[in-house]
């Protein structure tokens, strides 16, 4: 009974602390989900091309990215809310499989958030990606492959067991998200949580 007392003291503690980092921006995932990240701390970033708070973070989220530490791994996970979304996601994940989403990933918020280009068909997808450089009949392949197709189910399966309900959110170690705040803000605290998953894995800690 003590050691059930004091593994519930010491996760509780760790919520709340987690909580006050970004004052209440912080909330556990629950239940905590799996990582697919080996021995590195997995993050991940539910975002949606047409998510102006998605396009404000963008800038300071690829910065961060540059710099990743070498013990974490980022995932981009688009988000399908609604059924004109998807399109978007399948996109990402054909750009993904053709080595092309590094260059065009910004591309895709300023066509939406900048530019007001509205991605909702294959047809008008296809045309933007080729007048930068993308082949028409490689891409096309790609979006309507088995591959990309499993992938976007993929992500909406963890839209649903991460229970995201916004968007930007990111996720830390499966545990974590952090929603709601500005991008320097999103940023400062996600590196206060990764030091604060490094600390519990060296203390023996998940």
């Amino acid at each position: 009974m003590k050691k059930l007392f004091k593994h519930l003291l010491a996760l509780s503690t760790l919520l709340l602390s987690s909580a006050a980092l970004a004052g209440g921006n912080v909330t556990p995932v629950n239940p905590p989900q799996p990582t697919q990240s080996g021995n590195k701390i997995e993050v991940l970033e539910f975002f949606a091309y047409p998510c102006p708070h998605c396009f404000h973070l963008h800038p300071d989220l690829s910065a961060w990215e540059k710099k990743l530490p070498k013990d974490v791994t980022l995932t981009y996970v688009p988000v399908v809310f609604r059924d004109s979304w998807e399109p978007m996601a399948y996109t990402f994940y054909a750009l993904e499989a053709l080595g092309q989403l590094p260059r065009l990933h910004g591309e895709l918020f300023d066509a939406w958030n900048v530019n007001h280009i509205e991605l909702y068909d294959l047809d008008h997808i296809t045309s933007f990606v080729a007048q930068r450089g993308v082949d028409r009949k490689k891409f096309s392949d790609a979006y309507n492959s088995f591959t990309v197709q499993t992938k976007v189910v993929r992500s909406k399966q963890m839209l649903q067991n991460y229970r995201i309900s916004g968007t930007p959110t990111i996720i830390v170690d499966g545990r974590f998200a952090i929603s709601g705040l500005q991008p320097a803000d999103t940023i400062r605290t996600l590196n206060e949580l990764l030091d604060q998953v490094r600390k519990e894995r060296a203390g023996g800690k998940r």
